[in-house]
């Protein structure tokens, strides 16, 4: 493990020496192997932060490998998908979450390597996300405060491991 590694534990974040708090899945941390579409859990292991996405209706960009939502951006969450836990466009025809939302959780998004390959049932993104407030818990996402948020996009590249345990 090194300073550039982010780790989440069920009481926080830790990256460059500086704690974060965060909020994990309803489900809390569930071994990987466990892990099942929609059962709110959040995948213990080591991840790797693939991509970035931002609402530049919302904010400037964040990073310079950042990539806009725009208004027909969704992600596949139903494994009967050949897209599963993929980037969509409107209209799709199976189930999907809506990148561009009304409330403000997903203007700051960073995208994980979990489940890449999109083993049906295995549950769809683990993003890093804006949280609705402390204790407040996701879906099986981490999320953060959105000042926090931001200053980790501003740090974190591609590749950077997230590691939950």
């Amino acid at each position: 493990m090194s300073l550039r590694d982010l780790v989440i534990t069920p009481t926080g974040a830790l990256y460059l020496n500086r704690r974060l708090p965060c909020t994990l899945g309803r489900g809390g941390i569930v071994a990987a192997e466990a892990k099942r579409e929609g059962d709110g859990g959040s995948p213990v292991g080591t991840h790797l932060i693939t991509g970035m996405l931002y609402r530049p209706d919302r904010m400037a960009r964040p990073a310079d490998w950042a990539h806009p939502i725009g208004p027909r951006d969704l992600w596949s969450d139903d494994s009967r998908d050949p897209a599963y836990n993929q980037p969509v466009t409107a209209p799709h025809p199976f189930s999907h979450e809506v990148l561009r939302r009304a409330d403000r959780l997903y203007d700051l998004v960073l995208v994980t390597d979990w489940n890449a390959d999109g083993e049906p049932g295995r549950g769809s993104a683990i993003f890093l996300h804006r949280w609705r407030g402390p204790c407040h818990p996701t879906a099986g996402c981490v999320a953060f405060a959105p000042r926090d948020l931001l200053w980790l996009a501003r740090r974190l590249r591609p590749g950077t491991r997230l590691i939950l345990r």
